[in-house]
């Protein structure tokens, strides 16, 4: 996997090519002071909620350009804590409209990852999103987006040669619900597919069981007549979804390499080739869950973190955050205590 199949992976080069197989969708510049937002550890509030809220209190412009909101107040006898989140009153007015534009609600995306890791913190556990602040919550919240961010060819296998030009961009894609046994991962090497896997292979989908040549074909079919040899790579991985009316339609495009999930199959017989061949000879091998025995519990599970944490992060349990708060003063205050009895012990 070079650096230059990375870029080519990008949504904003590939979504011209396939725009009409795919799901429509909006491409905006991420501007810079936003991008550092995103890779703020130290901010807890999420920011771009002024224009949905027409009562909003009036904010002021910060040192960066952008402007801060006062956002949660809470005080006891001895402090009070203000804590407040960056705006980006043009940048929302422009996500605003995108998302109006493609009927009110959208799936978010990066370059090239979604936050799928983070759909746990959402208050409906899904990617869809009606505002700025819908899509922050879950972008500051995702591994995958930070990886496009900070290290994006951190696998390539040609790391001495220089990184190619970046543009960063916020991609919404028009709402729509996908039964997740419908949706496919399909490896091509050389121009060639050479195996499909289904998507969420956590669970057992009869239908695909008893459809497996009908979607075997529907997907090679589709792959020939609209993909083949129109990409700028010729090893790459491409997801589809095939609708109840048997159409397919190309969701995304990655690298061919381990940056990719390989889900139902390894990188070592993907790469190598023999081993795939073998269980097809008219065509691409296709792995599925066969059974509700061999249902697995979903990868992303690892990135969640217990409700507590969840409930201070989205300020839903405001009791919990200011018992948070305090419990931090109490052990700074504690830590100051022995420093001082440390200083003042006999040598």
């Amino acid at each position: 996997m070079k650096k230059e199949q990375v870029a080519n992976c990008q949504f904003s080069v590939w979504y011209p090519i396939f725009k009409k197989h795919t799901i429509k969708s909006l491409i905006l510049p991420l501007p810079q002071n936003v991008i550092d937002y995103l890779l703020d550890d130290g901010t807890l509030v999420v920011s771009g909620s002024c224009c949905s809220f027409p009562n909003a209190p009036a904010a002021h412009t910060n040192n960066s350009g952008s402007e801060e909101e006062e956002d949660v107040q809470w005080s006891d006898d001895e402090t009070t804590t203000t804590v407040t989140a960056p705006e980006f009153p043009e940048f929302t007015s422009k996500v605003l409209e995108a998302i109006n534009a493609l009927g009110g609600s959208v799936f978010p995306k990066l370059n090239w990852s979604a936050p799928r890791d983070a759909n746990w913190i959402a208050l409906n556990s899904s990617l869809q999103c009606f505002s700025l602040s819908d899509v922050f919550l879950l972008f500051k919240s995702s591994d995958f987006v930070t990886h496009d961010l900070t290290q994006p060819f951190l696998q390539c296998s040609d790391q001495d040669s220089p990184d190619p030009l970046i543009n960063y961009e916020l991609v919404l894609r028009k709402w729509s619900e996908l039964i997740p046994g419908g949706e496919f991962r399909c490896f091509v090497k050389e121009n060639k597919l050479i195996a499909i896997s289904q998507r969420d292979y956590t669970q057992y989908y009869q239908h695909i069981l008893k459809q497996e040549e009908h979607i075997r074909q529907a997907v090679q079919e589709f792959f020939s007549q609209h993909i083949q040899y129109k990409f700028p790579d010729e090893d790459f991985v491409f997801d589809v979804y095939r609708d109840s009316q048997g159409r397919v339609w190309l969701i995304d495009l990655n690298p061919f390499g381990e940056v990719t999930d390989s889900l139902l199959f390894s990188w070592d017989e993907l790469l190598s080739g023999g081993e795939i061949t073998r269980d097809h000879q008219d065509g691409p091998s296709f792995r599925y869950t066969t059974s509700e025995v061999t249902v697995q519990p979903s990868p992303c599970l690892s990135y969640r973190i217990p409700r507590d944490f969840v409930d201070l992060s989205t300020g839903e349990d405001a009791f919990k955050l200011i018992d948070f708060l305090k419990l931090k003063k109490s052990q700074q205050e504690e830590s100051e205590d022995e420093e001082e009895e440390e200083e003042t012990a006999p040598q």
